[in-house]
């Protein structure tokens, strides 16, 4: 097909109206929308039909071979839509791709989040018949709703920047711009068709159009935990914030004393939470959580020589840590649908309703040694699954802090106890708690398991970490 672009992406989120939009685009004769080509856990929609003769297994050994088949359709234009959480071997090339024009559809992330949370009680994301319409209420869980706005943000901020750097610009679309034809047939103009719509899609309905206020079960509990953020970060497009440094609201300062825990994922956050709390005679909700870029730097300024801190985990626990907690259980924290994709795609021995009374330590130690192969593969970019902060390197979850507040002193959990006190001293206090137990892995320890091949296994899936931080072997 002649014109400036060979293929198209939509860079869009769950419940943002992607699926609305790509209707509107197939509804160009000159146009094809693939669907979500690149989620790792189908290829285009969940039936997972091949795409252009491109099936799952091809696209997963590698995702190039169908770009290449996208791009090289000579009688349609065509694209497909990517989220944050998709395929990241992808995303260089698409974004290198000057032929491959960019569209951004952004949505207000608390009305994408509330759909979101009614689409997972109903089990109905789609609706084409009022009549089957499925009535549901959301439950606002603040803490899960700062981690999607998080990922949401650092997605934003890093395809604008990426597109700025190569010289590009895309094509906005907002979810309310979705009701307009003009704009549909705008956007028509810009990939290059030649061809205008005379009225949008009528197959796809709004599935919850009443007010927020009767869609969430705790309102006043949501206003409340959204008070605590700039209003102005949940509507601004295309990037919603300010750029800011990586993940500030999971810092911890204590309650009195000038001190900030900067944690890593997977690490003993809980000991040292629990002993920062004690530092000052109080309890978790004492201390600063959930803090802005903003509210960071007010404290520093009212904490003249304070200090902050982060704790390294020996790469084999922390690995442990991360599968037993979102990998081998089904309940709350586990990544449910990661999960499925991991027994799927990659054939990892998980006990699919969780562990039970036959799971033993033979079958747990083969379940995280696949998820140590698995592991391998993620952090050096050849899976269709995306790092997660649970399990990326520690020396890139540090560099990330350094973006903004790197931290004044890096502590190896062994050495907690006399680094923790010293650091308390530091500041000014003399009467140090001890630094609690840690709470052990379930349903068993990495010491029920550890040997040779699994030291090798991490060993070789965390060199940088090892080569940077000295690691040796892991001792009980």
């Amino acid at each position: 097909m002649a014109g400036k672009f060979q293929s198209f992406v939509v860079f869009a989120e769950m419940r943002t109206g992607s699926n609305f939009l790509e209707a509107n685009l197939n509804a160009f004769e000159g146009i094809r929308c693939h669907g979500e080509a690149f989620n790792p856990h189908f290829i285009g929609y969940p039936s997972n039909e091949p795409i252009l003769g491109v099936d799952l297994d091809t696209r997963d050994a590698d995702p190039a071979v169908l770009l290449a088949a996208i791009r090289s359709n000579s009688t349609q234009l065509n694209g497909f839509r990517y989220f944050h959480d998709h395929d990241p071997r992808v995303l260089d090339k698409i974004i290198e791709d000057q032929t491959c024009a960019k569209i951004v559809l952004t949505r207000n992330p608390v009305e994408s989040y509330v759909s979101w949370k009614i689409a997972q009680e109903t089990g109905q994301w789609k609706l084409t018949d009022v009549k089957a319409h499925k009535p549901g209420q959301a439950q606002f869980d603040p803490d899960e709703f700062a981690a999607h706005l998080e990922a949401l943000q650092e997605f934003q901020i890093t395809l604008l920047n990426r597109l700025q750097t190569a010289g590009q610009t895309a094509f906005y679309v907002a979810y309310e711009d979705l009701q307009s034809v003009e704009v549909m047939n705008g956007l028509a103009r810009y990939l290059g068709v030649d061809e205008a719509l005379e009225g949008l899609d009528k197959k796809l309905k709004k599935q919850n159009p009443s007010p927020i206020a009767s869609k969430v079960r705790n309102y006043d509990e949501m206003l409340q935990a959204l008070s605590q953020l700039d209003r102005f970060d949940l509507t601004r497009t295309p990037t919603f914030e300010p750029r800011r440094g990586p993940n500030v609201p999971s810092y911890v300062a204590a309650a009195q004393s000038a001190l900030l825990y900067l944690p890593l994922r997977s690490g003993p956050q809980q000991q040292v939470i629990r002993w920062l709390a004690a530092l000052d005679g109080g309890g978790r909700g004492d201390l600063r959580m959930k803090m802005t870029q903003k509210d960071l730097r007010h404290w520093k300024r009212k904490h003249p020589g304070h200090r902050s801190f982060t704790v390294l985990r020996h790469p084999a626990q922390r690995a442990h840590d991360a599968f037993c907690r979102h990998i081998l259980p089904v309940d709350k924290g586990s990544y449910v649908q990661l999960r499925k994709t991991m027994i799927r795609r990659y054939q990892m021995p998980l006990p699919e309703n969780g562990p039970d009374q036959s799971y033993d330590v033979a079958a747990h130690r083969t379940a995280f040694v696949a998820f140590l192969r698995f592991l391998k593969g993620n952090l050096a970019g050849q899976t269709a699954i995306r790092v997660d902060a649970a399990w990326c390197t520690q020396a890139q979850a540090i560099m990330g802090f350094g973006e903004f507040c790197p931290p004044d002193r890096i502590i190896r959990e062994d050495d907690l106890a006399h680094e923790l006190a010293d650091l308390a001293k530091a500041v000014g206090k003399t009467d140090v708690p001890a630094v609690p137990a840690a709470i052990p892995d379930q349903p068993f320890g990495l010491q029920d398991i550890y040997d040779d091949e699994i030291e090798d296994l991490v060993a070789d899936a965390y060199q940088r970490d090892y080569v940077m931080f000295g690691f040796s072997r892991w001792k009980p």
